[in-house]
């Protein structure tokens, strides 16, 4: 469950940023509509989904010259006041000289019972938001189930899949089958 640092006013990406370089290399927190937000450590079933999706994305975005990687932030310039981070991030181009990408291609948040309403909710707001991002997948850990949002012409599109779909990325020229995404995960 993630824990809000209290403060008087909303924090806004740069106050945060410098705020946290002071906190403890234990801590993760991330800034959701203002606040500070420490998360907890995720258990081995959400970690090991994590890993496959990095593992599966990270294959295709090599090929692309890409990277698929864990822990980094996302930033939006249309909302000055979230900072999240992801379970996984896919973005192009020079290595970052810090944890925060402003471009990413792909995210993924893989959902846990304490977070699916902010996954759900406030990220999905941000994450639309994010003009680079062409797809976000909300991944339950929970079945076999992968809620996948794309960029479409008029907005976002939503697709469902499930154990015996496709996920098409052709951003990244490629696709992965959802089954793919939970090897050795037992339900």
């Amino acid at each position: 469950m993630a824990v809000a640092a209290r403060r008087e006013t909303r924090m806004s990406v740069a106050e945060y940023r410098l705020w946290v370089e002071d906190r403890p290399d234990c801590e993760r927190w991330e800034l959701i509509d203002g606040e500070p937000l420490l998360m907890s450590p995720p258990r081995e079933r959400h970690q090991a989904i994590v890993a496959r999706i990095i593992r599966q994305l990270g294959d295709l975005a090599d090929r692309k010259g890409c990277r698929a990687l864990p822990g980094l932030a996302v930033l939006s310039a249309a909302m000055d006041d979230f900072a999240p981070i992801p379970d996984a991030v896919v973005r192009c181009g020079p290595l970052l000289p810090d944890g925060y990408s402003s471009d990413p291609i792909l995210v993924a948040e893989v959902l846990s019972p304490s977070t699916m309403s902010l996954d759900r909710g406030r990220k999905t707001d941000f994450y639309r938001s994010v003009p680079s991002l062409h797809r976000f997948l909300l991944v339950s850990q929970d079945e076999v189930r992968i809620e996948v949002w794309r960029r479409a012409a008029e907005g976002w599109d939503i697709d469902i899949l499930y154990g015996d779909g496709v996920l098409d990325l052709p951003e990244l020229g490629g696709s992965v089958a959802v089954r793919d995404l939970y090897t050795d995960i037992v339900f």
